[in-house]
């Protein structure tokens, strides 16, 4: 590393050659431009008299601000950018209401390169997210948007159930005029041709606290200037992380259509009680070379290895640095920007695992301060970085940041085998000795040792870039007879919906959704991802079964511990072989007797002699206390169910 020059220090009065010397030392020093970090805000800091166009690009020798005709004409005006006094960022003020000003960045540097770029900090974007636009957010706000929704109760109280814009609305059969839209999500009283409720109006039905979004902001392999665009992506290969996505909108080159959709999506969520948990991708973007981030501060924004090659520990060839000052506060900034502006309730971060620990625990500060109900949580796989094991934001490092969930593939495999190998098998479906591995995680982690409570752990047995639990099934036995697939799914999916911690549900999946065998479906047509919505009554028994879990779930704080130290002194393992996994869950005033059977068989199950109230047996759930048993010794269950008995103390 360069030793740092003090003229860095240097705020007012830098002369021309001074500038050009400083540049020199420090274009593509990390380190040392992480030293003219800039804490305050950046972009368009639009006013209604006014706006300061603002960017942060110390290895620049000149920027310029282009301004354009319209959204799409020809530019019109080139604007030279002053410099700030301590050499951090550029800036211009335009006198005026700005609103719907099209503008972008040319940037000179020393070795006489020239780029340019769309501002990364755009809060609307012209089609395809070529352009930046000048926005008065509250000409965007749809009639009757008001202030957030009131904090959640509690992270345990949370159904969370995963959905794509597009794959949820474009069926021709889910009565919906505006199909792979915002506006698709947010039509009220839609039918599947049947007459039965399809959209919001089923998610309400359904019970479902929090709907996840596949990404929402602007990606890049969707060709926006389609009515139907030809491409298939789920948005995983981020543009523009401040901007919604186009091909979403009804017009996409009406930059401010999109944001007016977006919101009101999510204002008809609110106003049906479900809230909304953004999928963020901040680990890579799609295309390095020309992406805002190279384009305005080459070099800085991602990691390499020892030869100078980006790293790849997501997959993709370009891990962001989520370490480095002006990355970290991105980050920050953006989440904060999307609470603020279109009331999100939660995140979702993608390949969690690759960021550090120090920045997702200051997302969950920032966050803090304005909720501390929104729901922050990851995938954190323990992938390659140069970090340092102990600094990385993965499940192994769970204890070191309090209050950010991880998904537990560990419950997923337990139940239907290894992801990745479709002859794998699980708990549900033949293999043996996977009891003891599925009762420690569906206790929510209480002995693992690296969680610091149960709602650190979401659980869930399919998610979007699986294999569909149906899927699964059949690829494990291509042969065997819908009765039993349809068991084998339901078992499968009550054990996630009674499990200590946050349970997903991937849509769906209560319907026993496919994906024709299809497993990372991300690039796939309409014709694989659409939801079927003929298949929630072809499947009616699991819908009504997966409901009432989820209603059970609500009345039953059994399910919903909150502790280590609760699930201690109240859950008992009784049973854990022979394809059999049973609890005691015990308070003051009752008993939970809970048992999940996958055997092919009918098991007589024994009990301490009593009078119980049946709460679920052979998929019915019982919301009231009055099926009673009378005194019994066993219980009788069918092949590939659950049962839940409860018994007062008094009785």
């Amino acid at each position: 590393m360069k030793r740092v020059n003090q003229n860095l220090n240097t705020e007012t009065n830098t002369s021309p050659l001074e500038i050009i010397n400083l540049l020199k030392e420090y274009s593509h020093d990390t380190h040392i431009m992480d030293m003219r970090n800039y804490s305050g805000p950046l972009g368009a800091l639009y006013q209604k008299d006014s706006t300061e166009f603002r960017l942060w690009a110390p290895s620049a020798s000149q920027v310029e601000l282009i301004l354009f005709d319209g959204y799409y004409g020809r530019p019109k005006e080139s604007i030279k950018m002053t410099r700030s006094g301590d050499l951090k960022y550029y800036t211009h003020k335009l006198q005026g209401d700005q609103h719907g000003l099209t503008y972008r960045y040319r940037l000179t540097f020393i070795d006489s390169t020239v780029t340019e770029s769309v501002d990364p900090y755009s809060k609307a974007v012209t089609v395809n997210g070529q352009r930046s636009v000048v926005v008065d957010l509250d000409k965007t706000n749809p009639e009757g948007w008001g202030k957030r929704m009131a904090p959640f109760p509690s992270a345990s109280e949370a159904v969370i159930y995963e959905m794509h814009v597009r794959d949820f609305t474009v069926s021709s059969n889910s009565g919906m005029l505006q199909r792979g839209k915002f506006l698709g999500v947010a039509e009220e009283g839609t039918v599947n041709p049947n007459g039965s409720a399809t959209g919001i109006d089923y998610l309400k039905e359904l019970g479902v606290t929090h709907v996840e979004l596949l990404p929402i902001f602007d990606f890049q392999t969707v060709d926006e200037t389609n009515e139907k665009p030809k491409q298939y992506n789920w948005g995983y290969d981020p543009q523009n992380f401040n901007a919604p996505e186009g091909s979403y909108a009804t017009d996409p080159y009406d930059p401010f259509c999109r944001i007016i959709e977006l919101k009101k999506m999510i204002q008809a969520l609110h106003d049906a009680g479900i809230r909304v948990i953004m999928d963020v991708v901040f680990n890579h973007v799609y295309e390095v070379e020309s992406h805002s981030f190279h384009k305005t501060v080459p070099g800085y924004f991602f990691r390499y290895n020892d030869k100078g090659e980006f790293t790849s520990g997501t997959g993709v060839g370009n891990d962001t640095a989520s370490e480095r000052f002006m990355m970290r506060k991105y980050i920050l900034d953006s989440v904060k920007y999307w609470t603020e502006e279109y009331h999100i309730d939660g995140f979702r971060f993608d390949l969690m695992g690759i960021h550090d620990i120090t920045t997702m625990n200051s997302i969950r500060g920032m966050l803090d301060e304005i909720d501390p109900s929104i729901l922050l949580f990851g995938e954190g796989w323990d992938l390659y970085t140069p970090l340092s094991h102990t600094e990385v934001a993965n499940h192994n490092n769970a204890a070191f940041m309090p209050r950010i969930g991880q998904f537990n593939d560990g419950l997923r495999d337990a139940l239907k085998g290894n992801d990745f190998d479709a002859g794998a098998r699980g708990f549900i479906n033949g293999a043996w000795h996977m009891e003891n591995k599925l009762a420690r995680n569906f206790m929510g982690g209480v002995d693992f040792g690296t969680y610091n409570d149960p709602l650190q752990l979401i659980q869930y047995v399919e998610a979007h870039d699986n294999f569909t639990l149906y899927d699964r099934l059949i690829k494990a036995d291509p042969y065997l007879d819908e009765d039993t697939i349809i068991r084998r799914h339901e078992l499968a999916t009550s054990i996630i919906l009674l499990s200590q911690g946050i349970p997903f549900i991937h849509s769906g999946q209560e319907f026993l959704r496919t994906k024709q065998g299809v497993r990372d479906s991300y690039n796939k047509p309409d014709s694989i991802n659409q939801i079927d919505w003929l298949r929630r009554d072809k499947y009616a028994h699991s819908v009504q079964l997966v409901k009432d879990l989820i209603q059970l779930r609500k009345s039953e704080p059994l399910f919903r511990l909150t502790s280590y130290e609760a699930i201690r002194e109240t859950m008992n393992v009784v049973r854990q072989d022979y394809q059999i996994m049973s609890f005691e869950y015990r308070c003051p005033e009752y008993t939970l007797h809970v048992v999940f059977s996958a055997q092919n068989n009918l098991l007589n199950y024994k009990l301490p002699k009593g009078n119980y109230i049946v709460k679920l047996a052979n998929g019915q759930v019982n919301l009231t206390d009055d099926v009673m048993t009378g005194e019994i010794e066993s219980y009788p269950i069918e092949r590939y169910t659950a049962l839940v008995l409860k018994k007062y103390s008094n009785k």
